[in-house]
């Protein structure tokens, strides 16, 4: 008989019951060290003092009202994000593949405005990741996220990542803009090299095309930067963000150039629950601290710190770990034996983590996590290590 909640989530047997900065207890009592943060979304950790604040004092007031109405929570987070960013503007949403398809729409309703109703087609890159509607499962491009569903969203093309000398002949007369991650995250934390960057951004200029850069989960202070896109130089015409804007609250948002946002004029998209005064005030508190001053100084001292230590891990387990990518506090740890198998054992040890493509162990902690937490989880990592040599070796011993 099927469980009352559907069976699409492939989830661990763990339950938790408390969280406290970079831990959380389950419900047996065992505390685990969160290198996961609820996929790169706790950015601020379990409990802290002020976001529980907003979010108690906030809720106590009003949750929601609609935008019929002016929302000065949403006002005033709109105003930070623009004061902070090159963004002129802000529409506030739930989640990352709502803010994606958002900037999808942006981007084609400019182009029409402007003049281009036959440019539509939106270049995305292969290894992507965009979300799980049916337009960005398109956009993603990976077969294994389309299958069942039916025909694909028309509109949008791939090519290879990474890759200038392809990128040109990608670009058609319909094509209107391009959106790409600074980071591939699900395909397996691959950095976008700097290059390829500031060759999308001439590319765009020299087609009159619109770049966009979806920062769901490299943004707001997980690479060190407020967003990954300010480490190469370049300014997007539009990104999208999600996860760590909330600090486990949902909330999205699509920031854009005036150039993009003057055409999204009343009637032309919406959303219920957007922007409301709850998601908000939890916004602006976690925008906030990550703008205090020294935060981001310490998620880029703490990443390379981080990184070092991860590299040392993979000297000490031969077999099993050989690759660290990343940047800031978004790492990647790059697995000889299928990741599926080593995942159970880094957990047995007591460490969250989340899978990632190309045979990848993701490590995307709470922000506010320390050197000495990063060395407790290499600690874990080695262990995990160890025990996978170990099992494997009574095995093998087994067989012969």
């Amino acid at each position: 008989m099927i469980s009352s909640l559907m069976p699409n989530y492939k989830r661990a047997d763990l339950a938790f019951e408390q969280g406290e900065g970079v831990w959380l207890t389950a419900s047996d009592g065992r505390r685990y060290l969160d290198f996961g943060a609820g996929i790169a979304v706790s950015s601020l950790g379990h409990g802290h003092p002020k976001l529980v604040k907003t979010i108690a004092d906030q809720a106590a007031k009003v949750m929601h009202v609609s935008n019929l109405y002016r929302i000065p929570q949403a006002e005033k987070l709109a105003d930070l994000l623009v004061k902070n960013s090159f963004a002129d503007s802000v529409l506030f949403c739930n989640s990352g593949a709502e803010a994606n398809e958002g900037m999808v729409k942006m981007i084609r309703r400019a182009q029409f405005e402007n003049g281009h109703p036959e440019r539509t087609r939106i270049l995305c890159f292969d290894g992507a990741f965009h979300g799980r509607t049916l337009a960005m499962i398109s956009a993603t491009g990976n077969p294994a996220y389309q299958k069942g569903f039916g025909p694909v969203v028309e509109g949008f093309d791939h090519a290879p990542f990474n890759n200038t000398n392809t990128l040109r002949a990608a670009i058609t007369p319909e094509t209107a803009g391009i959106i790409v991650e600074p980071i591939q995250g699900e395909s397996g934390i691959k950095p976008a090299s700097e290059v390829f960057m500031k060759a999308l951004r001439a590319v765009c200029d020299e087609h009159g095309i619109y770049l966009g850069f979806d920062e769901v989960q490299t943004g707001v202070g997980r690479t060190g930067k407020l967003f990954a896109h300010e480490w190469y130089g370049i300014k997007p015409d539009v990104i999208s963000i999600a996860k760590g804007i909330g600090g486990g609250f949902p909330l999205g948002a699509v920031l854009a150039t005036e150039e993009l946002a003057k055409h999204l004029t009343p009637g032309s998209h919406g959303t219920t629950f957007g922007g409301n005064p709850l998601a908000c005030a939890a916004g602006t508190t976690v925008l906030e601290e990550v703008l205090s001053p020294g935060f981001l100084e310490h998620v880029c001292s703490v990443g390379e710190a981080f990184d070092g230590m991860l590299r040392d891990v993979v000297k000490r387990s031969p077999g099993v770990f050989d690759d660290v990518r990343g940047m800031g506090l978004m790492r990647g740890l790059h697995c000889i034996p299928p990741v599926g198998e080593v995942m159970p054992l880094v957990t047995a040890a007591g460490l969250l983590t989340v899978g990632a493509g190309d045979n990848v162990l993701r490590l995307v902690p709470p922000l506010i996590v320390t050197e000495e937490d990063c060395l407790e989880a290499c600690k874990k990592l080695i262990e995990a290590a160890e025990a996978y040599v170990a099992v494997h070796k009574k095995e093998q011993e087994n067989v012969s």
